[in-house]
């Protein structure tokens, strides 16, 4: 059971009562980070959509510059070249633009309160950690805000270009123009970042699962043929269906896989010292 914080007397533990009590208030707390900073995110408007939400349909967004550049130096001349907007995005509802600038700015103040909602998660479940696991997670804040927000511009600078350029492009007949909604569009760019975003957490969620026993480097390294194929999955299902997008998606998502059974080693070898220290 977790102690009281209120008291802070190792004999006081806190019941289940309380323990949903302290949960609301790390909610609330947690809410109001996310809604404060979504004002200040809906007030910036424009810099929100012109440049970021509708960057990456842009010709002349980072991305495309550098795979046009590659494409050129390797001899595919322009085949990765995206040189004009191959579709237009239009709104087809009274409340759709209103609506797209609620959520999106909801999105925007998640993504950016995400360390502090680490925090206040964290502040959770900390005293129910004995004293040596809480100095050894004494980074867990920032690696994990780390890789969310590696995982997000890998999203944003990667897997929502090459979905774009794909999708914007792809036509099935000269006689059907893409003119796609809104909701559509800024749906395609939410899923891409926040995935990606999510899926990058995948060391700091190996580790815990190490902590408490659920999963062993063994384990990681019997089953990495079948963890390639679920990589391969997810890259086909957040990117388009090329094999060059999967590929440039799979990679990282492969090293992170590798990074885990490292850190899954670490653990287990941190473990396995603590307990030949302790039966000396």
């Amino acid at each position: 059971m977790l102690r009281n914080k209120k008291n802070k007397s190792p004999e006081k533990e806190m019941s289940f009562l309380d323990h949903l009590e302290d949960l609301r208030w790390h909610l609330i707390r947690s809410t109001i980070a996310v809604v404060l900073l979504a004002i200040a995110a809906f007030f910036a408007k424009d810099f929100i959509f012109d440049v970021l939400i509708f960057g990456p349909k842009n010709p002349d967004f980072p991305t495309y510059r550098l795979l046009c550049e590659l494409a050129t130096n390797i001899g595919l001349e322009d085949s990765f070249c995206f040189t004009k907007e191959q579709f237009r995005i239009q709104s087809r509802t009274m409340s759709g633009q209103f609506s797209a600038h609620i959520w999106t700015s909801v999105l925007a103040g998640f993504i950016i309160a995400f360390p502090y909602v680490l925090y206040e998660f964290w502040k959770f479940i900390s005293p129910g950690l004995k004293e040596n696991e809480r100095k050894n997670s004494r980074g867990f804040i920032l690696v994990a805000s780390f890789l969310f927000f590696l995982g997000v511009l890998f999203g944003y600078y990667v897997v929502t270009p090459l979905s774009i350029n794909f999708l914007g492009s792809y036509r099935v007949s000269d006689q059907v123009f893409n003119d796609f909604d809104l909701s559509s569009y800024i749906e395609l760019v939410r899923a891409s970042v926040l995935a990606s975003g999510l899926i990058f957490e995948l060391p700091i969620l190996v580790f815990f699962l190490t902590k408490i026993g659920l999963i062993t480097p063994q384990f990681l390294k019997k089953y990495r043929k079948f963890a390639l194929i679920f990589v391969l999955v997810i890259s086909a299902i957040i990117t388009p269906p090329d094999i060059a997008s999967q590929v440039i998606v799979a990679f990282p998502i492969l090293i992170l896989y590798e990074l885990s059974i490292v850190i899954s080693r670490w653990v287990v070898r941190n473990q396995e010292r603590k307990e030949k220290s302790h039966a000396k």
